[in-house]
């Protein structure tokens, strides 16, 4: 494919962009702003520049504003969330766009902190209406662009568990990535917590506020990674993009490790899925689970053509958010419909059995069970079963079960 492939890290304070094979990263404030006298709009650090001088209203915090439907005035016209944020990315896109001189985006990732169904939606249908098709748009999680990253790195980089402090204006992140080898492919796993011990980077800029920031932070890597072999450690987000705060911290981390600083890290890996996966299909080299992504597998025994069989509705590594099965059964002297809940090292087994009340009582073998199962998030599942009846002789009866599973 020849269009361009992107990769693009969307938050709240900052979008960072980077396209394969190529170091240069952009980061722009995510703002947008339109001119008081014209029909013209800036985004990023253009925007503030006409803020300042007076000719421009800004909008901020432009992900948060479409994510709850809220609108902002600009020149006596109203625009709602959702539309700010489209034409700030439609305006973004331009800028790799013209500096590769390309037409066309062949595939577009974004990587986003928090993976909800909502933001997915909304950010294909940005894309879509800039003339992207669906199938070159991917929404993942920060989890998930981290595992990229680091994939694409040199194996002795990831051999162990690999570590991450990402420190940024809102909070600060810790991630922690391990691989697992198992016959068929290797699984990856990756996890986050969010740490209480975030401070304010308005601290970092006198020599005081850097020391009590640098203690903390000590404090809180001993803690989160002791007695741990770690192969690697990195550091990103905007407040490590100077060090020099940090040198109790820098000489823990670097006692026996491997760490690397790396700023734009999301957007990066991002890009990497984009390498990955230049035709949006959906198989992976690799299981991966993480944030977006489910943790166990799901899975029905079954009579097919007199043999039994195991029949996986939902498997490890499935993206959560966009997936739905349906399958029809005839129950067999069954009073229940039983669903196995298999953990991703497969030691971990469990039956799920929703009783079928309210079911016309028919002969055996005389009523078809439509099953429909989607997940709210990776670790609840919704099972609804409906009465297809069993054509002319026993019409379907309306009744519908539907009940929520947690995995």
């Amino acid at each position: 494919m020849d269009g361009l492939l992107v990769g693009i890290d969307l938050c709240d304070e900052y979008t960072q962009m980077n396209c394969p094979d190529e170091e240069k990263t952009w980061t722009i404030p995510t703002v947008i702003c339109r001119n008081k006298y014209v029909d013209e709009w800036y985004v990023g650090e253009e925007a503030y520049a006409h803020t300042l001088k007076g000719d421009g209203i800004i909008v901020d915090k432009l992900v948060n504003l479409a994510m709850r439907d809220g609108t902002a005035t600009l020149g006596e016209v109203r625009y709602g969330g959702k539309e700010l944020l489209y034409l700030y990315l439609e305006r973004v896109l331009k800028l790799p766009m013209e500096e590769y001189k390309k037409e066309e985006i062949g595939q577009i990732v974004f990587a986003v902190k928090k993976l909800e169904p909502r933001l997915n939606h909304m950010l294909r249908d940005c894309a879509v209406r800039m003339g992207i098709p669906e199938e070159r748009v991917q929404v993942i999680s920060h989890s998930e662009g981290f595992i990229y990253y680091i994939l694409s790195q040199k194996k002795e980089i990831w051999n162990n568990t690999v570590g991450m402090f990402d420190l940024s204006e809102v909070g600060l992140r810790y991630y922690e990535m391990k691989v697992q080898r198992g016959m068929k492919k290797i699984t990856v796993i990756a996890e986050y917590e969010d740490l209480e011990e975030w401070f304010n980077l308005d601290i970092l800029k006198n020599p005081s506020g850097g020391r009590l920031a640098d203690k903390i932070l000590t404090a809180c890597a001993e803690r989160m990674m002791a007695r741990k072999a770690y192969s690697a450690v990195f550091l990103t987000g905007k407040g490590f993009s100077d060090q020099d705060w940090a040198k109790g911290l820098m000489k823990f981390l670097c006692t026996k490790r491997k760490v690397f600083v790396e700023q734009g890290l999301f957007a990066k890996g991002a890009a990497c899925r984009a390498a990955e996966d230049p035709e949006g299909k959906a198989a992976l080299p690799f299981t991966c689970i993480c944030d977006g992504r489910l943790k166990t597998t799901v899975s029905m025994n079954v009579l097919h053509r007199g043999q039994e069989t195991n029949v996986t509705v939902a498997a490890a590594g499935d993206c959560w958010y966009d997936r739905v099965s349906v399958i029809d059964v005839i129950p067999d002297r069954q009073k229940t419909v039983d669903f196995i809940v298999t953990s991703v090292d497969s030691k971990k087994k469990r039956m799920i059995s929703i009783p079928l009340e309210g079911f016309p009582k028919r002969p055996d073998r005389t009523t078809r069970v439509q099953i429909r199962i989607l997940f709210l998030d990776e670790r609840t599942m919704e099972v609804t079963l409906q009465d297809r009846g069993f054509g002319e002789l026993f019409p379907a009866s309306g009744v519908q079960i539907r009940q929520e599973v947690m995995l």
